[in-house]
């Protein structure tokens, strides 16, 4: 089985690519903005045309578009995650109409939660966020691109590798830097903000089960922990693994997304019934793992 990875040096990419290798008889290929494998692609800016001969030469069994932006302007975001799929699912119409696509998408698409209800693929999408929105328009591309294609809507990712841009990798950046006087005081905005963490091996597992699942899928599966935790417990949870002995503060406001989206949680029950799929690694399970890669010169197991 022939299997093209889109985004695979990213921080969900690599995890993926890893997972995929370990398949019994598939071959990976990789395609990227600076040439893998002999493929280049730059799903932001090359023309459908252009990125069907790439994927005419690949010959994949089925592509995985780990390719995203989670920061950056509202026109960078919509370049990479809007424009991106449109054009991939363009190009494989042309190139690659059999191909299973598996693309990934966000929980973020669906906005605001409501306390105590984890929220359903039938859920209307109400992004709150450029970084939402520009995520749903790719998902739009690949629902009705008459492909074989599925959507995962990943939670908030946490695990080895975890970008400094991101909540998890911010905080154990800032932590192993951090004073380990009893008298220190780390001074954060409101943690209160509740998120549905899930481990990146748990997400790479996933997509190995969606590539490979014989059949139809369904076309968007949450891919989450499935329970809404406080950030404030990740925050806590990696402070006790660093050994800070201060006092952690909440002082003023948190991120603008953290106030626009204050719950979030993902029903993954369909991607149980879909892909057989459960995470496997709770939130201490992916802490160890970041703190340890990070320990250990950033190398992921």
């Amino acid at each position: 089985m022939r299997i093209l990875v889109l985004g695979g040096t990213g921080y969900l990419g690599r995890h993926v690519t890893r997972r995929l290798r370990a398949l019994r008889g598939a071959q990976i290929l990789a395609a990227g903005r600076r040439g893998h494998d002999g493929f280049r692609a730059d799903l932001a800016t090359d023309p459908p045309e252009q990125l069907a001969k790439v994927l005419a030469a690949a010959a994949p069994d089925a592509v995985v578009n780990c390719a995203g932006a989670t920061g950056g302007d509202p026109l960078t975001l919509a370049e990479v995650n809007a424009r991106g799929p449109a054009a991939l699912c363009a190009a494989l119409r042309e190139a690659a109409p059999g191909a299973r696509l598996v693309h990934l998408g966000s929980a973020a698409e669906y906005g605001p939660g409501t306390p105590g209800s984890p929220v359903t693929e039938a859920a209307p999408a109400c992004p709150v966020t450029p970084y939402g929105a520009t995520k749903l328009a790719g998902t739009v591309a690949v629902r009705t691109s008459a492909l074989d294609g599925v959507v995962l809507r990943v939670g908030n990712p946490v695990g080895p590798g975890a970008p400094a841009a991101s909540l998890p990798g911010r905080m154990a950046a800032l932590l192993r830097t951090a004073d380990r006087d009893p008298g220190a005081v780390l001074r954060l905005g409101d943690l209160s903000a509740h998120r549905d963490f899930v481990d990146v091996r748990d997400v790479a597992g996933a997509i190995a089960l969606a590539v490979t699942a014989t059949g139809p899928l369904p076309s968007v599966l949450n891919i989450g922990g499935g329970t809404a935790l406080p950030v404030r417990e990740l925050v806590r949870g990696l402070a006790r693994r660093a050994g800070f002995r201060g006092r952690l503060e909440e002082d003023g406001a948190g991120s603008a997304r953290s106030a626009q989206v204050s719950w979030q949680c993902s029903d993954i029950t369909a991607a149980g019934r879909a892909l057989g799929w459960r995470p496997a690694h709770g939130l201490d399970d992916a802490l160890d793992a970041l703190w340890a890669a990070g320990a250990d010169g950033g190398r992921t197991p």
